[in-house]
């Protein structure tokens, strides 16, 4: 499989150290960066990114109190959709953009629970959202990489860096965790 350039990006990370260098980079090498409330906010006003809301992308506001945001078509399409005939045919029939990275982590739900034994605190740090976008790009991980944890950002870092904002099989693959199994 010959490499794939990274044309866009989803970021939506609760934790932001670290990021601004990745989203500068990406930003640098012409990748269209789609984000959520907090880390859109965070991007474009502490790093100085430009970013296009989530909210632009699906036509649809964040609802329920942020409990839903990316869990759409217009999302999840570009994430799950191969890059073949069919599959590209139906991403243009319904206007759904790829998404070639996502930048995700999840809620600090064990910290919670260490610190707090008042249910709705604890039941809004159960992550749905944050996991669907890292089981959705591992699943497709052949044409989409997942960096799922602020630990592989200087991995993604170098590959912008080394690699010209291309990915290759092995690193989409390392990063997905589909390698500890197939």
């Amino acid at each position: 499989m010959a490499p794939i350039k990274i044309k866009s990006a989803l970021i939506s990370v609760f934790h932001k150290d670290g990021i601004a260098p990745i989203a500068r980079k990406l930003n640098d090498l012409g990748v269209q960066i789609i984000s959520t409330g907090g880390t859109q906010n965070y991007l474009e006003n502490q790093a100085g990114v430009p970013v296009t809301s989530v909210e632009s992308l699906t036509n649809y506001p964040s609802i329920l109190d942020g409990r839903v945001k990316t869990l759409h078509p217009m999302v999840f399409g570009g994430l799950l959709a191969r890059r073949e005939e069919g599959h590209l045919m139906e991403l243009a029939e319904y206007k759904i953009p790829e998404i070639d990275l996502v930048i995700v982590d999840l809620y600090p739900f064990e910290k919670t629970v260490a610190q707090t034994d008042d249910e709705s605190t604890i039941i809004e740090k159960i992550d749905i959202g944050g996991i669907s976008l890292i089981r959705a790009a591992a699943k497709n991980y052949k044409d989409v990489m997942i960096v799922p944890s602020m630990e592989n950002y200087d991995f993604l870092l170098g590959i912008l860096e080394d690699k010209n904002g291309f990915t290759d099989i092995e690193d989409r693959k390392k990063l997905s965790g589909v390698g500890l199994y197939v």
